[in-house]
């Protein structure tokens, strides 16, 4: 795993690119690299982890073409028997050169794995970019006067120059905890969405989508679903542990990390112990180590440093981002880099196979004219205002109620109305993905798959793990995965009567997996931050107060927020002060 950066067009200043690069060493301490040439100027910070000797440096040159590239290609030893030409190294990356000159922009529909790289054509003078079909790997950029900067953070492009925010950003941050694709925070800066490549020539800027994937029920019975998901486990995660360094595994406690450590063979495994009986699974992770007999560490959170957490997250994250378990990812990455230098994940699972509890409500709930009315007139953040208004809306809008930031009632109640107005639509982003031509539970399997993992957990991941030079890797989210999960008919996915979700991989994993596994509740890598700033009440005052005065809240009394609620409006005061907006 590495930091990439570059700006293509006209007479790049080294001096800029160094500093932008330099801005990405923890995302790859062993090694730099800087190549200029006419109309290009590439920084590379690497993390070795394939072919870890000297021929692995990048950027990496080929004839008129050079690269730099931040990701695993997993199946480049099967692309390399196939390409012709002399290799000098045993790198994914050479591999990737030799494909472009072979096949242009259509190589990446012959690569497998999590990507973010960028290659310079001096011939042609153009640049041709690419991530990964699910978004594991960031590429931002942004268009200059005459070329392009990019970058695998948005710090980097930062060292151009600091761009306004963007206030629709903003708003979009209180309805999803992140700010969602192609938007960053700032003006200008923007992301380049999953599954999508960008050429630049001559000044313009190209972006297109290169795969789709199909929403299709193919299969309906349930011994075949379970036998096809077994076959791919052991193909796909197997191939995740390609590298030449030591290789770990997050274990949660939950099913999708367990099924991971199922299909390894004795793995190191790490786990966050949370002082909230409602967080913490480390009872559960020890249960499954010990079933599978990994070598395991764990590490408490109890005594957790919130100012140290509020001076971190904003920093690394560049922008607002509300998922309270940014925190404790990056506290399992510090402990996992300490012995590793790749973890697997199980990102990907729950939204795959229905794994979250609202999906048993979404399809269950029925609105009714008594429960809309009752919607309007309970407060907004009281826990009758939060679940009648999930029962009173209807597809879309019931989808966005669940999402765990803050529903269009609360928005109302709290942000300034000079931040509302109304003619914005605040579901642009879920808009775009959701799926009336689907049965709800596709639908809403559908719609997280697009929005929530890209934006939320995959994102979180990525700036938690790279913190500590630690590269993460989830194999659920390998597009063969996900195919097979979206050819699922939804009664092998979940029963919400029942209230039992990822019944494919239960079929699969009851009798490999630890007794009674399946029968706790799912908890996930969350931390009980509502209670721990009670110990501290005048740092969330602090924070309201700085935001009523930027002109964000109305200001007024603080409502009851939930835990993720809380931490938002802590790390978005922090954030607007450090970057000099409030």
């Amino acid at each position: 795993m590495c930091g990439i950066a570059g700006i293509v067009g006209g007479k790049p200043d080294r001096s800029v690119v160094d500093r932008m690069t330099r801005t990405l060493v923890h995302r790859g301490p062993d090694d730099f690299g800087i190549h200029v040439e006419t109309g290009a100027c590439l920084g590379h910070t690497r993390l070795s982890i394939l072919d870890l000797s000297s021929a692995g440096h990048q950027p990496m040159v080929l004839d008129r073409l050079a690269i730099v590239f931040n990701g695993e290609i997993y199946n480049f030893p099967e692309l390399r028997r196939k390409l012709p030409g002399a290799f000098v190294s045993d790198s994914d990356t050479e591999v990737l050169l030799h494909l472009y000159r072979a096949h242009g922009a259509r190589m990446v529909e012959h690569i497998r794995g999590m990507f973010a790289f960028a290659i310079w054509d001096a011939g042609e003078q153009r640049m041709f970019a690419a991530r990964d079909r699910l978004g594991v790997k960031p590429f931002f950029y942004r268009e200059l006067p005459g070329g392009l900067a990019f970058g695998s953070e948005i710090k980097a492009l930062l060292e151009i120059e600091r761009p306004a925010m963007d206030p629709t950003a903003l708003r979009d941050f209180f309805s999803y905890k992140y700010v969602p694709q192609p938007k960053t925070i700032y003006e200008g800066i923007r992301r380049l969405p999953p599954a999508h490549t960008l050429s630049w020539t001559g000044g313009q800027a190209t972006v297109r989508r290169y795969w789709e994937p199909v929403a299709e029920t193919v299969i309906h019975d349930m011994d075949v679903a379970a036998e096809r998901l077994g076959a791919l486990l052991s193909e796909v995660v197997p191939e995740h542990t390609l590298s030449d360094v030591p290789v770990g595994l997050f274990l949660s406690g939950g099913v999708d990390s367990a099924t991971l450590a199922a299909h390894l063979d004795r793995p190191r495994t790490f786990t966050l112990a949370v002082d909230s009986t409602r967080f913490d699974e480390s009872d559960a992770a020890r249960l499954t180590a010990s079933h599978f007999g990994t070598e395991h560490s764990e590490e408490p959170a109890g005594a957790v440093d919130l100012e140290m957490a509020l001076r971190t997250i904003p920093a690394l994250y560049d922008e607002p981002f509300g998922d309270s378990a940014a925190w404790s990812a990056w506290l399992v990455s510090r402990m996992a880099a300490r012995h590793v230098k790749v973890a697997l994940t199980g990102e990907g699972g729950d939204e795959l196979f229905l794994g979250y509890r609202y999906y048993d409500k979404f399809p269950l709930y029925r609105s009714t004219a008594v429960r809309r009315i009752l919607a309007g007139l309970v407060p907004p953040f009281s826990k009758a205002g939060r679940s009648l208004g999930r029962r009173a809306a209807t597809g879309l809008e019931r989808y966005a109620e669940f999402l765990p930031a803050f529903t269009p009632r609360q928005k109302l109640a709290l942000l300034s109305p000079d931040l509302m107005r109304p003619d914005y639509d605040d579901l642009w982003h879920i808009r775009r993905f959701w799926r009336e031509d689907l049965d709800p539970l596709k639908r809403v399997q559908w719609a997280d798959l697009h929005a929530h993992l890209p934006g939320g957990l995959l994102t979180k991941v990525d700036r938690a793990s790279m913190a500590h030079s630690l590269e993460a890797r989830p194999p659920l989210l390998d597009h063969r995965i996900v195919e097979f999960a979206l050819s699922l008919d939804s009664r092998l996915l979940r029963d919400p009567n029942a209230g039992e979700g990822k019944l494919v991989v239960r079929r699969l994993m009851e009798p490999r997996a630890p007794a009674g596994l399946f029968d706790r509740p799912k908890k996930g890598f969350g931390l009980p931050i509502r209670d721990w700033v009670a110990r501290d009440p005048g740092r969330l005052t602090g924070a309201f107060s700085r935001l009523a005065r930027a002109g964000v809240l109305r200001g007024g009394s603080i409502p009851r927020l939930d835990h993720d609620q809380t931490w938002s409006l802590l790390v978005l005061a922090r954030w607007m002060r450090d970057a000099g907006f409030a």
